[in-house]
């Protein structure tokens, strides 16, 4: 793509940095900044950027506004601000979605609907957000009210399906909360199912108003196949997925997993992602609503092992608890899905320096003419060297009868046949460390003091201690 595009608005609206930049341009930028903060885990591969990178984006969401000259506007906020800035035409909104949105601001006229005012508080219409599935052409367009009550509503919906017969789904979600949040708890469906279908790779996905779906589907496909290839999944691995949405990632990666596992925190994601496992005849991926960290911390205290995490987290990166658990459960390989080279770095320091290195990294362009960049990253568990060179003398050999030494298998299965209690490693190895047992280096306790990890509860103690007395230990 050669020629320079250009935006009337892109000063106010502050979205899409490198307008009038040439798209090359742009990738070789964006390369460059995820080569500047990655460099020293490893080499950073070309980026992959868009064919047409324009019109991208299938979820469209405007504030709602009213201005003394124009009347009705809608767009986004201003920089900084929440004055909103009217945009009737975006170069990276899909333009289906943004023909129905200027749709509804005639309507708003016609229906004497009046836009929400922050700091009154009233008026009715604050936001509309509409979704497109890419490949079924499905649409929903969520109307977010401060007000439950919204006059003549139905009437209103026939009207909007006279003009767009292609919506598919049509939803009033109110948010009469003083938030920056656009969408409230509740929700009603005025026409449709309430959700549309999307396909990607062969798979079909429900999604809900609420639910995190990537906004560019044919970018979608090329990060989620390239996250899938690093995993190198042969078919016998358990696999976690975390911050997993409607689960995505996890359901591309089950055709060639054991089992998979998706931790969301989000219970409409979750929903949907049990409903889309469903939906694909999926019979080997579990959904969770929790916290990944807390989620992967009981995995941990029940001696549940996984060979593969993969990390797609919130551009404010992973947290340090969720990292030191993960380490924990030992995963022979991580992938971690970056929307922020920031954080990323930040989060590879800490990964890299507690057992694991990184092998590849691959920058995505899923968002063009914006600053953002998506970066993909193997990293595998280190092995300790073959053959090492060593000096001992007879001091350093424990001489005690192997009748009397019993391995960490053999404890966990005494305590699990004895009191039908899983209990890890790593319990087994605080305790021994309590009682004064040598235990040689392993690799589940952290080098820095200071790192958070899951300690042993004191019932299970008590059972490993017993354990220990049996294989006569203590």
């Amino acid at each position: 793509m050669d020629e320079l595009i250009k935006c009337s608005v892109s000063k106010k609206c502050g979205g899409c940095r490198y307008i009038g930049t040439e798209y090359d341009k742009q990738l070789l930028e964006k390369e460059q900044y995820v080569r500047k903060l990655l460099h020293d885990y490893g080499r950073v591969s070309k980026i992959v950027g868009m064919k047409e990178p324009l019109y991208y984006r299938n979820k469209v969401h405007h504030a709602f506004a009213y201005d003394r000259k124009k009347g009705i506007i809608s767009g986004c906020y201003e920089a900084n601000t929440h004055k909103v800035v009217d945009i009737t035409k975006c170069l990276i909104e899909d333009e289906k979605c943004q023909e129905i949105i200027e749709t509804v601001k005639k309507l708003c006229v016609s229906f004497k609907i009046k836009t929400y005012d922050e700091d009154t508080g009233y008026g009715l219409l604050r936001h509309v957000l509409v979704r497109r599935g890419f490949t079924t052409g499905e649409i929903m367009v969520a109307l977010i009210t401060g007000y439950p009550v919204f006059p003549g509503k139905n009437n209103f919906v026939k009207a909007l399906l006279k003009a767009h017969p292609e919506i598919t789904t049509v939803i009033l979600n109110i948010n009469d909360k003083k938030t920056s949040m656009v969408l409230g708890d509740r929700e009603t469906v005025l026409y449709g199912p309430g959700f549309i279908k999307d396909k990607l790779s062969g798979l079909t996905f429900r999604i809900s108003s609420k639910s995190f779906y990537q906004v560019n589907p044919v970018q979608t496909e090329v990060l989620y196949s390239i996250a899938i290839s690093f995993a190198g999944l042969s078919g016998k691995e358990t696999v976690i997925d975390a911050y997993c949405g409607i689960g995505t990632i996890g359901l591309f990666a089950s055709a060639k997993a054991a089992k998979v596992i998706g931790i969301e925190l989000n219970p409409d994601a979750v929903r949907d992602a049990i409903m889309n496992s469903k939906e694909n005849g999926i019979k080997n991926a579990r959904f969770y609503k929790g916290d990944a960290g807390d989620f992967v911390v009981k995995m941990a205290e029940d001696g549940e092992k996984c060979d593969v995490v993969f990390m797609d987290p919130p551009r404010t990166g992973s947290t340090e608890k969720f990292m030191s658990v993960c380490v924990t459960l030992s995963p022979e390989k991580i992938v971690y899905v970056s929307c922020g080279p920031d954080t990323l770095s930040r989060d590879l320091k800490y990964l890299t320096s507690h057992g694991y290195e990184v092998k590849k990294i691959q920058p995505v362009d899923m968002f063009p003419f914006t600053e953002h960049v998506e970066t993909v990253v193997l990293l595998v568990r280190k092995t300790p060297d073959a053959y090492v060179r060593i000096k001992m003398d007879m001091e350093d050999f424990d001489l005690t009868k192997p009748e009397t030494k019993a391995t960490y298998e053999e404890i966990k299965a005494y305590i699990l046949e004895q009191y039908g209690v899983k209990v890890s490693s790593l319990y087994i190895a605080q305790v021994k460390e309590k009682l004064g047992i040598k235990e040689r280096e392993n690799y589940n306790f952290p080098k820095d003091a200071d790192a958070k990890q899951p300690q042993c509860p004191k019932d299970k103690e008590r059972l490993i201690v017993e354990a220990l007395k049996h294989f006569k230990m203590i």
